[in-house]
C-alpha cells in the first residue's frame, strides 16, 4: 500500500488566537512548521502569545472593525500575504437568559462578532485563495448551530449561520480547489462560559463540574486533521462532542 500523502499548509491565519482554542491551534500548527499570523484584540495578550512563537506575525484589531481588519491584511509582509489556511476562530456567546429577558446589546455583539466579523474576514482572504486556486477556510461553528436549547436563542442562530455560510461557500468555490470546513464542537472546557456569564467564574465552573468535557487540544487536533488531509479531500462538517454529552431532550410543558 502506498504511503498516505499528508498536506501541510504554509501560512495560517488564526483569528481570536489569544483565546483557549486559538492558543491550541497556534501550538499545533507551529509544531508542524507552518508560518503563523496571529490575531487578537488585546495588544498585551497578543504580545505575550507571540513571545512563544517569535517568527509569528501579529495583527491586532477588533474583529468588528472592518477598516482596521482591511488595513492589517493589506499591510502583511510579502512572506505572509499568501494565506492558505484561515481559521475563523474569533467568536463568543453572551448570556443564557430566555429571549424575552435577554440583553439586546449581548445579541448585537454576538451578531457583530460571530456573523459580520467572520463573514468580513472570509471575504477579504477568499479572493486571493480563489485566484491562486489554493486555500482552506475552517470556521469554528458549534453544536449549538445544530441543536437549539433554552437560552441559546441568538447564539444558536449565529452558529446556524456559520454552518450554512460554510456550506454555501463550498457551492460557490466549486472549481477553485479551495476547501471549506465547519468544525462544530460541543461542550469544551475553556473560558467560553466565563465570557458568556460576564466573568462569573463560579457560575461558569458549574457548567463543567463532573463532566468529562472536550479540551482545547482536542478541538485543535480535529482542526489540524481536517487541514492536513490531501488537497483533493474536503471535510464539509465535523461535529464533535465529549462522550459524556449527547443530544438535548425535547421540552414538554406540564400542567399542574
Amino acid at each position: 500500500m502506498a504511503e498516505y500523502a499528508r498536506y501541510t499548509p504554509s501560512t495560517v491565519l488564526i483569528t481570536g488566537a489569544t483565546g483557549d482554542f486559538g492558543k491550541a491551534f497556534a501550538e499545533r500548527f507551529y509544531a508542524a512548521g507552518c508560518k503563523l499570523i496571529l490575531h487578537g484584540r488585546s495588544k498585551e495578550k497578543l504580545k505575550a502569545l507571540c513571545q512563544q512563537y517569535p517568527e509569528a506575525y501579529p495583527v491586532c484589531f477588533d474583529i468588528t472593525d472592518k477598516k482596521s481588519m482591511k488595513d492589517a491584511l493589506t499591510a502583511l509582509p510579502d512572506a505572509f500575504k499568501n494565506i492558505d489556511l484561515l481559521i475563523n476562530n474569533a467568536g463568543l456567546a453572551l448570556g443564557l437568559e430566555k429571549a424575552y429577558e435577554a440583553n439586546l446589546e449581548d445579541w448585537e455583539t454576538m451578531i457583530d462578532v460571530d456573523v459580520k466579523g467572520l463573514a468580513t474576514m472570509t471575504r477579504l482572504v477568499l479572493g486571493g485563495m480563489a485566484q491562486r486556486k489554493k486555500g482552506h477556510i475552517i470556521n469554528l461553528g458549534s453544536t449549538a448551530g445544530n441543536y437549539p436549547y433554552a437560552g441559546g436563542n441568538v447564539y444558536c442562530g449565529v452558529k446556524a449561520f456559520v454552518k450554512q455560510f460554510s456550506l454555501a461557500l463550498r457551492a460557490d468555490l466549486a472549481g477553485t480547489n479551495v476547501r471549506v470546513t465547519n468544525v462544530e464542537p460541543g461542550q469544551a472546557e475553556t473560558q467560553f462560559s466565563t465570557v458568556r456569564f460576564h466573568g462569573d467564574e463560579a457560575r461558569a465552573k458549574k457548567v463543567y463540574d463532573g463532566a468529562n468535557s472536550l479540551q482545547a487540544c482536542d478541538v485543535a487536533e480535529s482542526v489540524f486533521w481536517a487541514a492536513t488531509l490531501p488537497p483533493h479531500m474536503n471535510i464539509n462538517r465535523l461535529e464533535i462532542m465529549p462522550t459524556s454529552q449527547s443530544f438535548a431532550g425535547l421540552s414538554v410543558e406540564r400542567k399542574a
